[in-house]
């Protein structure tokens, strides 16, 4: 064997998922999906569209996907049935990757993370949430379903107090999504699975770690949320994620997390940590420049917000969203109706995503419905 072909044979040949990855990044998609026997297919402004070519077998899948796995990963995986990595294919295109089972077969998920970090105006978002970031203490819940855009809102979120206030930044994520680099403030970002064991050990070790902002990447169980409160008591602003549908709900689903016996308690602390519930839902913008556009449900919580839920009446609070638009809260009927005037979305998409259809259609012919009724 000649020099060069002793080279050429030692050296790596690139993972074969990279050239799907490629073709995400030139297509302009969010997501990638790999299943058994079919045609992977990718996400293109909200909608999935199915590649060409030959269906993958399960083994092409399992082997192109084990690749770019670690050995961790791979047992994970074998013993779990699913799990959760990030992959950097170059200085320019992240990927997180979900690897599952079904029907005894393996599928995956992955979603590009863009390098840049965007700023509020690029995302078309209110301007608003400059000043939720800006508190220098309590809990902000970012909600909405999964793709809504929770991660890429709360990264710049964060990336505006990396940029202007002098803190430590701890985010504890699974897996580590955006990448901050550090400005005025110093950011280290854990990874569950690979630079701690879980998210037990990592919350357990948080608040000696000397945090001034702490993001914790999604609140799924008691443990999350309490030790998001912890750090709000204690003069720390924290961040979290909840999938829930609108603001009012996301109270119910936090405190659903608790057992009966500790809700009353976990409500007080709710009550006077909370600052904000910034809720979304991806839609797809008739601009052709734009793919999707968020509609932005916000709920600050002032006095009577704060009321509404040491008194149990969650279900009240839009009322009081609907009665404080003057202090930059806004429920999804109102998003929308701002989307349809400015030509963002059709009215059809507005419809079609509106909480109260025939209240959204009184909206856009000018007339608002309050806690009072109806007012022109």
């Amino acid at each position: 064997m000649s020099e060069s072909e002793k080279k050429s044979s030692g050296k790596k040949s690139r993972p074969k998922i990279c050239r799907y990855f490629d073709a995400m990044s030139q297509m302009g998609a969010s997501d990638i999906h790999f299943k058994a026997d079919a045609n992977p297919r990718v996400r293109v402004k909200g909608k999935l569209r199915p590649l060409t070519g030959d269906p993958l077998t399960n083994e092409k899948i399992e082997k192109m996907i084990f690749d770019i796995m670690s050995d961790k990963q791979r047992q994970q995986y074998a013993d779990r049935g699913s799990t959760d990595f990030s992959y950097q294919l170059d200085r320019e295109n992240r990927f997180r990757i979900n690897i599952f089972r079904q029907r005894g077969m393996t599928s995956i998920a992955a979603r590009h993370i863009p390098r840049d970090i965007l700023k509020y105006e690029d995302l078309h978002l209110p301007e608003i949430l400059k000043e939720i970031a800006s508190v220098q203490q309590g809990l902000v819940l970012v909600a909405g379903i999964t793709g809504s855009g929770k991660s890429t809102t709360i990264a710049s979120m964060i990336e505006q107090i990396n940029c202007t206030r002098m803190c430590h930044i701890v985010t504890l994520e699974d897996p580590i999504e955006f990448m901050f680099e550090d400005k005025q403030a110093f950011v280290n970002q854990r990874e569950i699975g690979m630079d701690v064991t879980d998210f037990h050990d990592a919350l357990k070790y948080l608040m000696r770690e000397d945090p001034d902002v702490v993001l914790i990447g999604e609140m799924r169980d008691r443990e999350s949320f309490e030790a998001a409160l912890h750090a709000a008591e204690s003069g720390h602003l924290a961040f979290g994620t909840v999938h829930a549908s609108n603001a009012a709900s996301t109270v119910t689903r936090v405190l659903e997390l608790f057992p009966p016996e500790a809700r009353e308690l976990a409500r007080t602390s709710l009550v006077f940590n909370l600052q904000a519930v910034v809720v979304l839902k991806l839609l797809k913008c008739v601009r052709p420049d734009i793919p999707r556009i968020p509609a932005v449900e916000i709920m600050l919580a002032n006095p009577s917000v704060r009321k509404m839920i040491k008194e149990k009446r969650d279900t009240e609070l839009l009322s009081v969203i609907r009665g404080s638009f003057q202090e930059g809260m806004q429920d999804f009927t109102e998003s929308l109706r701002y989307l349809v005037e400015n030509e963002y979305i059709s009215a059809q998409a507005a419809y079609e995503a509106a909480p109260n259809p025939e209240e959204l259609k009184m909206r856009l012919k000018g007339i608002s419905v309050s806690s009072g009724g109806i007012i022109g």
